[in-house]
Parts: C-alpha cells; structure tokens; sequence
C-alpha cells in the first residue's frame, strides 16, 4: 500500500473509532514526501505548510483527506488545491514579506492562510458568496484572519480598489491571462495562473519589469475554471 494511500486509511479509521487522526504527523509527512520531495526549497513555503491547519479548510466529513496528494472538493463544484500544487503557486511568487497579495478564488481560505503567513497583506476574492463567508469563518478560527481580508466579488477582474499589487496569485483556470490582472500587477510584479482549456492547463508565471511582461511554463496542471466577466462563461 502507497504511503498516501496508507495515511487515507489510518485517517478513515480513526475516524470510524472515534480518533482523533494525528493531523500533525500527516502534515509533516505531506511536507515531508509531496512538497521536499518534489523540489519545493522555499523555507518559507515550507514553514508555512508545515503550520497551517489544512484540516480546518474542509468540510468535516473530508477532513481524513487534508493531506492526501490530490484536490478534494470542497462544496459549490470547487476544490482546495493539491498540497504540492499551493506550494508551488505560493514559491513562485518570491514572497519577502513585505508584499501586498491579491489571491483569486479564496476558496475555502486555505491558500489565502498559505500566503498570508508568508506575505505582509492579503485579499482574497471569491465570487460564490457561501464560500466567501466560509473562508472568513475558517481563517478566523484558526487566526490567521489579521492580515487577510476576503471579498465577495468577480475575482477576474481582480480588485481595483487595493491595486497595484506585487504579487498575484490566480486559483482557478483562465482562456488567457485576464487583462486586468495584469493592469493590477505592480512594476515589479509577479503573477501565477492556470492558463488553457476547461479540461487542461499550463500553470503560468507572468512577471512585469519595466514595462516589459514576460510568461513562463511552470508546470502542467488541471483547475476549475474561472468565472467571471474576464474568466468563462457559464449560463446562470
């Protein structure tokens, strides 16, 4: 039996015995086996990682499955990334600590928590307003709301009235990169989104320097689409 399988299955029986899983144990082994394994070095990514509570962004009947080496569904036909995926997205950034953040697709908060343990400020804006307010709950329970701030909103048009921001970081599949996005990128700036069809993408890193953009395959990747005015279409 893999590892991840075999973490699945403590998880799942535990829970039936009335158990409490070692979330802790299993955070470090995802740190451990998904993310050093795979190349992530950032030490900030990492800490962060190791320290946020992925559990509490799930719904309580997933929660056995926080640190298994896929998205899991999280209510609303939307997920929270794959572990090694947010890692990656957040170390493409190059977060000092000193940045101001726009993170797309808050999700259930789990990314923006991610961020905001490494960045100086967040938003996050999510335009199903259930899960807005899910991410607020779940980011205050495990206090990591002070330096974030979520917003009920068309997050493809990004978030003018905090821009420009110095890095942004996209958590749903867009056509092409959102002009606005990177009319709210500052000079120097950093973005990273999924880019392509509904079915499969390119994780992309766009950076701004000078007035000059540049865009670089990160990896291949699959993520729900973005909606919005500047993402997909969908009737109502």
């Amino acid at each position: 039996m893999a590892f991840l399988e075999w973490t699945s299955f403590i998880a799942n029986n535990s829970s039936e015995r009335g158990v409490e899983p070692d979330y802790a144990a299993q955070r470090k082994e995802m740190v451990d086996r998904q993310l050093k394994a795979r190349g992530i070095r950032d030490p900030r990514v990492l800490a962060a990682m190791l320290e946020i509570p992925r559990e509490e962004f799930l719904p309580p009947h997933l929660r056995h499955m926080a640190y298994i080496d896929d998205p899991v569904p999280i209510g609303f036909g939307q997920t929270i990334s794959q572990p090694y995926i947010t890692a990656l997205m957040v170390e493409c950034l190059e977060l000092t600590g000193e940045e101001i953040v726009l993170d797309v697709g808050a999700g259930s908060g789990y990314h923006a928590a991610v961020l905001g343990a490494i960045a100086r400020w967040v938003y996050s804006i999510e335009i199903i307003p259930e899960l807005a307010e899910q991410a607020r709950k779940n980011l205050a329970r495990v206090g990591r709301e002070a330096n974030i701030t979520v917003i009920c909103g068309d997050g493809s048009a990004g978030y003018p009235e905090r821009a420009p921001y110095d890095a942004i970081s996209v958590a749903a599949a867009a056509p092409e990169v959102p002009p606005k996005l990177l009319d709210q990128l500052n000079d120097p700036g950093r973005l990273v989104i999924p880019v392509g069809s509904l079915w499969d993408q390119e994780l992309r890193l766009v950076t701004k320097r000078e007035g000059k953009i540049e865009s670089r395959l990160v990896t291949y990747c699959r993520f729900v689409p973005l909606r919005g005015g500047n993402g997909w279409a969908f009737p109502d």
